[in-house]
């Protein structure tokens, strides 16, 4: 690949990462906005109960930047109403108000109260910092607040949100010791869907941005004519006739592979991961469809099996790509099968499957492969698990295979060689991998051979050399 492919790639896989971020965001907003207020379009908390034994109780300061005295069009001055609602569960006068914070201070500051620190989330419970001293005013006989409610029963508070440092403060009406009231707070803003809007909007751009890039980085393949010219592109070449299991997984090594581009592979990989994460799931679903048609019928629907069959090739060049490094050639994005890429798959449609197996070949029988499978592909993962067929991930795990991958990549990287002794290690395992993949997933009812071995075919090997690009 030429230096400008590669880093359109880079670019466009961080781009196509960064929109997924900003329409998820903007999409949960714009949803929040349309969902979560109530009738009187306010977002609301729960009613939860604050009490105390001194005379009040305090607010962290709610510093919303500089005081007062900004332009109308400011960020602040357009935020939204707030909402304060109490009540004293016994049914006293409770009093609720909103102050500057040097207001606030300098009315308790001598008074015995609480403020605010934090709360326990489930259950609900606050925690407190206590301030000694005396008894205070009133708070219905001072001028500090710039919004306040009191009263016996229900009172709601409403206050345009404006800039400055505020605290709240809970009360009862007569300042006296011992205040308890459930509260609820509430914030009326169109801010949410705006900003919900921009960021959807911005993610849009991001991608379209994102993959014209990523169109550009994979289009045409520079060295495809030179290197069949030189004979260093090989095919894999068609299934064999009579293979020992129907699930016939190939790969070749190629000859050149740079010495350094595996390190940013998983990263050039990114759009074939998100793409396989939605196509996985698709191929989960008509799976356990085909199995109840194979279940009453004996037979796979045929165009079932070939979407599901072209994920796991798709997978399959991925994986050949991003973690076997066994090509720098960038996978195409098909559920076809191309003869000329070094990575292919073939499963055979059966004419007829076992009834009865559907249900317990997937779980039961395939147990034993599972936990082969848990070692070479557990662990760790290099990036996003592209579904598979049995509800979990597809060859893109780690694990052993991870790391057989790593050692390989760092040989190249030092070496200018791929060992051969690790591809063909990690070619058996990935073998075993997609002959138990193929059988959980109802495509055959040959049961997988624990072995690494390509069952009657071998990979197509040539001489490797890897050169700095």
């Amino acid at each position: 690949m030429r230096t400008s492919k590669i880093v359109a790639l880079v670019v466009g896989s961080l781009l196509a990462l960064g929109s997924l971020g900003l329409i998820g965001g903007g999409g949960a907003l714009i949803w929040a906005h349309n969902t979560q207020r109530d009738a009187d379009g306010f977002y609301s908390t729960g009613t939860h109960r604050f009490e105390t034994d001194t005379h009040a109780v305090v607010s962290e300061d709610i510093d919303l930047g500089a005081d007062g005295g900004g332009p109308d069009w400011s960020p602040i001055s357009s935020i939204g109403t707030a909402r304060l609602t109490v009540e004293q569960p016994d049914g006293d006068e409770v009093f609720v108000g909103i102050a500057r914070s040097a207001d606030v201070a300098s009315y308790l500051g001598d008074v015995e109260h609480v403020t605010f620190d934090r709360a326990d989330r489930d259950p609900f419970r606050p925690r407190y910092l206590r301030v000694e001293g005396g008894a205070p005013v009133p708070p219905t006989e001072i001028d500090i607040w710039v919004a306040q409610a009191s009263g016996r029963g229900v009172q709601t508070l409403i206050w345009e949100v404006e800039g400055g440092s505020w605290d709240i403060v809970l009360m009862n009406a007569d300042g006296g010791r011992g205040v308890t009231a459930d509260a609820s707070a509430g914030l009326a803003t169109d801010w949410l869907g705006a900003i919900g809007g921009g960021l959807l909007g911005a993610g849009l751009v991001v991608a379209a941005i994102s993959l014209a890039l990523l169109l550009i980085g994979s289009s045409g393949d520079d060295t495809s004519a030179a290197q069949a010219a030189a004979g260093l592109r090989v095919p894999v070449g068609p299934p064999p006739e009579g293979r020992a299991h129907p699930v016939w997984l190939e790969g070749r090594l190629d000859p050149e592979l740079s010495r350094w581009l595996w390190l940013v592979k998983w990263l050039l990989a990114i759009p074939h991961l998100v793409i396989l994460a939605v196509l996985g799931t698709v191929a989960l679903l008509l799976t356990v469809v085909a199995g109840l048609v194979i279940l009453f019928t004996g037979r796979y629907p045929r165009a079932i099996f070939e979407f599901v069959l072209g994920v796991m090739r798709w997978t399959w060049r991925v994986t050949f790509y991003a973690l076997v490094l066994g090509t720098d050639r960038y996978p195409p994005f098909t559920l076809e099968d191309v003869p000329d890429y070094p990575a292919r798959l073939d499963i055979p449609v059966p004419d007829l499957l076992s009834q009865p197996l559907v249900l317990v070949k997937w779980w039961l029988l395939a147990l034993p492969h599972y936990l082969i499978l848990a070692v070479f592909g557990g662990g760790w993962t290099l990036g996003l698990g592209a579904g598979d067929l049995d509800g979990g991930r597809v060859a893109l795990g780690a694990g052993l295979i991870g790391l057989l991958a790593l050692i390989s990549g760092l040989s190249l990287l030092f070496t200018g060689r791929y060992p051969q002794g690790l591809f063909d290690l990690i070619m058996g395992m990935q073998r075993w991998t997609y002959r138990v993949l193929g059988y959980a997933g109802l495509m055959t009812d040959d049961y997988p051979p624990f072995r690494l071995d390509s069952g009657g075919t071998e990979s197509v090997l040539v001489e490797r050399r890897a050169t700095p690009r």
